[in-house]
This record gives C-alpha cells, sequence and structure tokens, in this order.
C-alpha cells in the first residue's frame, strides 16, 4: 500500500512539471500589435524584469512598431505587414512603444519591475 502511495505521488509530480514549465513560459511572453487602423497595444501595462518573447503583429503597411527602454531599441519596418518574434531582456524602468510615422497618436508604455 505504502509503494502504491509513493509511486502515485511520483506519477502526480511528474506529471505537474509540463504544467509548471509551461506556466512559467507564458508569463515570460508579452504581444505586441500595430494596425491595420491607427492603433498600437501591448498586451501588459507592467510585467517583472527578465527574458522574455515578445511577439508584434505588424498589421499595416503604414506603421511601425517601435520599442524603446533599458537595453532596448527594437522596430519592425514600415512597409512590412508581417509578425516579428523577438528575444529580449527587459530591466525595470518604462518602456515605450510608438508608431515612428504617427507617434503624436499611436504611443504607449508598459513598466517593469
Amino acid at each position: 500500500m505504502r509503494s502504491t502511495l509513493v509511486t502515485l505521488a511520483c506519477a502526480a509530480a511528474v506529471a505537474a512539471l509540463p504544467t509548471a514549465a509551461a506556466a512559467a513560459t507564458s508569463k515570460q511572453t508579452l504581444t505586441g500589435t500595430d494596425g491595420p487602423g491607427f492603433t498600437i497595444t501591448m498586451s501588459k501595462k507592467s510585467v517583472q524584469g527578465g527574458s522574455y518573447t515578445i511577439t508584434i503583429h505588424d498589421k499595416s503597411n503604414i506603421h511601425d512598431f517601435h520599442l524603446t527602454g533599458p537595453g532596448v531599441n527594437m522596430k519592425t519596418s514600415v512597409a512590412a505587414v508581417k509578425t516579428y518574434t523577438w528575444k529580449v531582456k527587459l530591466k525595470p524602468g518604462t518602456y515605450t512603444f510608438v508608431c515612428d510615422p504617427h507617434k503624436t497618436i499611436m504611443h504607449g508604455t508598459f513598466k517593469v519591475t
């Protein structure tokens, strides 16, 4: 009986590992979008510092998505309509994202703690 309980406990622990890893990975992702209209967004307003995968959906050939902040200065092409994937290390501070051609109306920020 005792060995059966130990076996079940071990099996439950092993089964939980992929779930924990997936949860950790999902916390380290961000999604940004520009267009197709005059909108620009980031999926979160505040995140903890660390390594992130940022997916940018650039949906317009008249916009770009330009991200700047401590140690980061990345942007998409104005002419391209495509999805970009960036690997970045976010440090504490404020990050700004803008569409360079329309920066007065298309801009936003998020905080990294």
